[in-house]
């Protein structure tokens, strides 16, 4: 499956999620509850994916995880926030980098509709 239909069917377990929960919760909730539903649609989820980083062939573990990886390809960040600022994006971009990926999710799920917290970042 490629990175845009993984995307369509991820925002749509998001989307389910904030339907039940709203906002208002920590983040931890939300990426267990979104860890459920992608596993429920089939998909292969790892939950606190660790990303090291690589520094002249050195791998340093930093302790920056992934909340969510799917399918090896779509990096997955929960956000329980007023607003995104640019370092939820700079985060997101590193992952992206860091890992290869091609695709990045940024979903914050303090609003009251889940369209409106919603980034998709491409590398």
């Amino acid at each position: 499956m490629i990175e845009n239909e993984l995307s369509k069917k991820i925002i749509g377990c998001a989307i389910e999620v904030h339907k039940h929960l709203g906002p208002g919760l920590l983040e931890s909730a939300y990426q267990e509850c979104l860890y459920y539903e992608l596993q429920q649609v089939g998909l292969k989820v790892q939950k606190e994916k660790p990303m090291p980083i690589v520094y002249k062939e050195v791998k340093l573990d930093h302790g920056y995880r992934i909340d969510l990886l799917v399918e090896e390809k779509v990096v997955i960040e929960i956000k329980t926030v007023e607003a995104f600022n640019d370092v939820h994006t700079a985060q997101v971009l590193t992952y992206l980098k860091l890992g290869n990926y091609k695709l990045g999710l940024l979903f914050n799920f303090q609003v009251s509709i889940l369209k409106n917290g919603i980034k998709r970042l491409i590398n």
